[in-house]
């Protein structure tokens, strides 16, 4: 005698299994309008008194890439297009992405938006956005007597 573990949800995913194969792939084309737009790794520093946003692109020219600030959300989005390559087979892994991308940041007050400054190299989108005068901490001088 063979013990097997049980799986409570093993029914429910042949089901799950037939409903899609019955009514065309539901999840194959959930899936395939995703792969339509891609999201993109992204890093938020902190240094000094400026935030330091990172996002990686590769093989996305600057000219592609479009970066708006608009009511304190910084947006980044553009379009990478698949270089014409000559393909005698199938794919057998493909993980590099083609198509539309966008991201949104919600940015905090304390940034000054106007003075953002954004540059790309080797394919890492870098803005810098330095916070208000007037939000930066200031030291107050203790006073005595």
């Amino acid at each position: 005698m063979t013990m097997q573990r049980w799986d409570p949800f093993a029914d429910s995913r042949r089901v799950d299994e037939i409903f899609n194969r019955f009514f065309g792939g539901g999840a194959r084309r959930f899936a395939a309008r995703a792969a339509e737009r891609w999201d993109f790794p992204m890093d938020v520093i902190q240094e000094g008194d400026d935030l330091i946003v990172r996002a990686s692109l590769p093989g996305v020219s600057p000219e592609a890439i479009n970066v708006t600030i608009e009511d304190g959300l910084l947006t980044i989005e553009g379009e990478s297009a698949e270089a014409a390559e000559k393909r005698e087979g199938e794919y057998l892994l493909r993980e590099r992405r083609a198509g539309r991308f966008r991201r949104a940041l919600r940015l905090p007050n304390s940034v000054d938006a106007d003075n953002a400054s954004p540059r790309c190299e080797n394919g890492v989108l870098t803005i810098a956005l330095p916070k208000r005068e007037e939000k930066k901490a200031r030291r107050l001088e203790i006073k005595t007597g």
